[in-house]
């Protein structure tokens, strides 16, 4: 299992250091410099600030000096917010994004797996019918499109929930479920297609026959192999869940990381696009090693040894 461990652990490095280059140089393909907006800044002053934000210097020196940025953990200063660094940025806004991302799997998850179990259970009904059809409607609606319209009815035709901002639990109600539908979706079908398998294996009907009560063959014995696909995907779920929250904190106005990386994309800010997209990367491949770990504990039945023949 160490072994195991960091070889991943190796590999997530890599891909990490990979994910880096490729946005350092795609940046520079686009057109145009950070200070061609800005009709005040003359030749002479244009040069002292690219020679502050070593723009001046050839394209290796630069990815060198980014390359030593990222082991340091220290991006410098922003272009556009002169007064900012990307790492103060990075401070303020991760932790507004990640309470969004974290609430919204626990409801996805919650939600899903209940969904999902309800509906295996209930097999071919009325519930397993309409658990799946909101479902389908879930995985097929975009979150962006979702949030309009939980805006228009939540917010302004009933006036319940607030539109915009992240200041108390009523303002985190919309983007969550704008979120979490998707996800709770495919965490639902999953795990009734898993469940339905589950219940027809052996060990379940040893169970019901030695008069084990339904709801502890569930939640003891089936729930925890029925809940392996839904580890598997857990990891690029999330990912999913938190680049996503860049569209949905637009939307709702909330100042997370979103807010930053759309501003830098447009103001051409090459440390917080660098800082923003390096950070999240690295966090969503951390976060898909320790699902991998995780899985690895919890099915016993995965052995992770050296084939035979191998020294």
């Amino acid at each position: 299992m160490l072994g195991y461990i960091v070889k991943r652990f190796i590999m997530m490095i890599m891909t990490i250091l990979i994910i880096a280059s490729l946005t350092f140089f795609l940046m520079f393909q686009i057109p145009g410099s950070p200070f061609d907006s800005d009709r005040t800044t003359n030749p002479t002053i244009q040069a002292n600030l690219e020679s502050y934000y070593n723009l001046d210097k050839p394209l290796y020196i630069q990815y060198f000096t980014y390359l030593e940025r990222i082991i340091t953990f220290d991006f410098g200063p922003s272009i556009k917010k002169p007064t900012e660094t990307v790492n103060g940025l990075l401070e303020r806004g991760f932790p507004i994004s990640f309470e969004l991302g974290i609430a919204t799997i626990i409801v996805a998850l919650i939600s899903g797996i209940l969904l999902g179990t309800i509906a295996a259970l209930r097999h071919n009904g009325v519930i397993d019918y309409t658990a799946m059809t909101i479902a389908v409607i879930g995985i097929s609606l975009p979150n962006f499109i979702l949030a309009t319209l939980l805006i228009q009815v939540f917010a302004v035709n009933l006036g319940w929930l607030p539109a915009a901002t992240w200041s108390s639990t009523k303002h985190m109600v919309l983007p969550i479920l704008a979120l979490a539908t998707g996800p709770m979706a495919i965490i639902a079908r999953l795990t009734r297609a898993s469940m339905l398998e589950v219940l027809t294996q052996d060990y379940i009907k040893m169970a019901r026959a030695k008069g084990l009560k339904p709801w502890r063959i569930v939640v003891r014995h089936a729930l925890r192999n029925a809940l392996m696909p839904v580890v598997t995907i857990l990891g690029t779920m999330l990912a999913g869940i938190l680049t996503g929250t860049f569209v949905i904190e637009k939307i709702f106005g909330i100042p997370g990381m979103g807010k930053y990386f759309v501003e830098s994309i447009n103001n051409r800010d090459y440390p917080l696009i660098m800082g923003t997209t390096v950070f999240y990367s690295a966090f969503l491949v951390f976060m898909l090693f320790l699902v991998d770990i995780v899985y690895g504990f919890l099915d016993p039945r995965i052995k992770l040894h050296k084939k035979e023949g191998d020294a």
